[in-house]
């Protein structure tokens, strides 16, 4: 099933997409939009462009667990892809995704400008990744 990650930000959207047999994960893209209603209609069309049949998208929840108003707007953005789609989409919990994007881009010595161009669409990677991996372990649900 081909699956498009999607890391809400309020002025960049990282967005990645795996293959139909769900191995491997790559970005997508960045969409830097600050307008909801404008944002979620990128996401769509990139989402059909992939050919999309889910989308994972990344809920930031405090370290404690509970939801404040990042995960309100990642649930409002998701309820709205999900009307303007058609597609089911599901949440993952993101803590500690740019941590990890972060980290990945210091192994490949990402800097200045470049760094900032892709963290997005690489912590939307570490959302699908995350997504695929429990998908493999939890088949049939």
């Amino acid at each position: 099933m081909i699956i498009v990650g999607v890391d809400l930000g309020h002025a960049r959207t990282g967005l990645a997409v795996c293959d139909k047999g769900e191995l491997l994960a790559s970005p997508l893209g960045v969409i830097a939009q600050r307008d909801p209603e404008k944002l979620a209609r990128q996401v769509a069309e990139a989402a059909q462009r992939a050919k999309a049949e889910r989308l994972a998208v990344g809920l930031p929840r405090n370290m404690d667990g509970t939801e404040g108003e990042s995960a309100a707007f990642a649930r409002e953005m998701g309820a709205r892809l999900q009307s303007l789609t058609g597609l089911e989409t599901v949440f993952v919990d993101e803590r500690g995704t740019t941590v990890t994007a972060h980290g990945y881009l210091n192994e490949t010595n990402t800097r200045g400008k470049k760094r900032k161009a892709v963290v997005d669409a690489v912590a939307a990677v570490v959302i699908l990744e995350d997504y695929l991996r429990w998908r493999r372990n939890h088949p049939g649900e």
